[in-house]
């Protein structure tokens, strides 16, 4: 296996304090997970305060793991040795500890030696690892290692492919004989999209070293929930000097308008869109945390290139709708004698759509139609999906495209 120079993913350093982690439901649900739940999470903001020391870009994935773009500090303090004993110091510094665990030590409890040179012990429980992405910076963490800079795709090949966190997904896997991320990556990504479906390629993405991160493992919203539990927005810097540069004047102070909004807010307050694989217009678009790191290394030109994609059978033809709506928004659609239209199982519709009816409102006379794209996920699965799109067009000027399942009918998107 090798490395993915096409990826671009950023290499970061991932801390992770598994002592300062609160219940997962608590986490979701964006509770504190009462009164010890709390102090975790103050003492884990005050790691995070303590690291913008070292960079001012640290990101809060989830109550207990922060990650850092490793690439700025490096060239700030020298080498990456020389980051991890500094983060190393600062974060036993934050939690009135000795000096955390750095990587090297898998289990994160004996033997290490932080940057003082004495043995932690037991420490504040702090694993550190280094990867490109988070997904793999995390198993970094897990296993106490550094993995050197191109290499993580190699890295990723002897774990087990549970650790995709889709037990169903990996039963099958495992049963097929591709045990391994290695294995699973090696298979053809059209022939994952046929077996496995929108999530069996997302996953074989992270493993092929192409995604940097599951879905489900960032909790939204972790950084306002510092804020509030400390009480004050964090003292993040907008600046390191001797650190950045290479970004016009224009880019600098756009760039201070958003970090002072994450400060305040956390980093979720500013979201961009990143366009993925996937057959409807929701499908394609995920929003992530803006980056500053990630915003200065692409160039321009580049941002809006288009992932590699499988062939994606039932996917909507070009030109992409205009606005994807938020909610479901329910439809009514009827024929000429008043009927519902609906699609069959073969994929036709029931009857030429004349009026619609969006949220209850007005009816509207329907001008053209298109023939229904009729799509199939998961079909090996429980979880297994049939749905049906369809273009329309009503009097108004305005572009509906309609999904049907399980014989209602919502709005996805609108082609203004």
């Amino acid at each position: 296996m090798t490395g993915c120079p096409d990826a671009g993913l950023p290499r970061l350093l991932l801390v992770e304090c598994p002592g300062l982690d609160v219940p997962d439901g608590a986490s979701r649900a964006g509770e504190t997970g009462g009164a010890d739940g709390a102090e975790r999470l103050r003492r884990f903001g005050r790691v995070v305060e303590a690291l913008s020391s070292v960079c001012p870009w640290v990101d809060a994935v989830r109550p207990g793991v922060c990650t850092l773009p490793i690439k700025g500090p490096t060239r700030y303090f020298g080498t990456e040795e020389a980051v991890l004993a500094q983060v190393t110091e600062t974060v036993a510094a934050a939690l009135d500890a000795s000096p955390a665990v750095a990587p090297g030590t898998p289990d994160g409890t004996s033997g290490a030696r932080g940057a003082s040179g004495h043995t932690s012990g037991e420490a504040a429980g702090v694993r550190l690892g280094v990867a490109e992405g988070v997904f793999a910076a995390a198993l970094a963490a897990r296993a106490g290692s550094v993995v050197p800079a191109g290499e993580t795709v190699g890295f990723l090949a002897p774990w087990p492919v549970d650790v995709l966190g889709d037990p169903e997904l990996a039963d099958v896997l495992v049963r097929l004989g591709l045990s391994t991320l290695g294995r699973f990556a090696a298979v053809p990504a059209a022939d994952v999209l046929a077996r496995f479906g929108a999530s069996g390629v997302r996953g074989h993405r992270v493993a092929r070293g192409l995604e940097g991160e599951l879905p489900g493992y960032r909790v939204v919203g972790t950084g306002a929930r510092l804020v509030a539990v400390l009480g004050r927005a964090l003292a993040l810097q907008d600046r390191q000097p001797g650190f950045w540069g290479g970004a016009s004047a224009a880019d600098e102070r756009a760039g201070e308008v958003l970090v002072a909004l994450q400060r305040r807010l956390g980093v979720e307050a500013v979201m961009v869109p990143v366009l993925e694989g996937g057959r409807g217009p929701a499908d394609r678009c995920r929003l992530v945390p803006w980056s500053p790191a990630a915003a200065a290394r692409e160039p321009k030109t580049a941002r809006r290139r288009s992932p590699p994609e499988p062939p994606w059978p039932g996917r909507l033809p070009p030109p992409a709708p205009a606005r994807v709506t938020a909610g479901a928004r329910r439809v009514e659609m009827a024929d000429g004698a008043g009927a519902p239209v609906g699609v069959t199982a073969r994929g036709l519709l029931t009857g030429a759509p004349v009026r619609l009816s969006v949220t209850g409102d007005r009816w509207m006379p329907v001008t053209a139609w298109s023939a229904p794209w009729p799509v199939e996920e998961r079909w090996w699965s429980r979880a297994r999906r049939r749905v049906a799109r369809l273009q329309v067009l009503t009097a108004d000027g305005t572009g509906w495209l309609l999904v049907t399942e399980r014989g209602r009918w919502r709005v996805e998107a609108v082609y203004d």
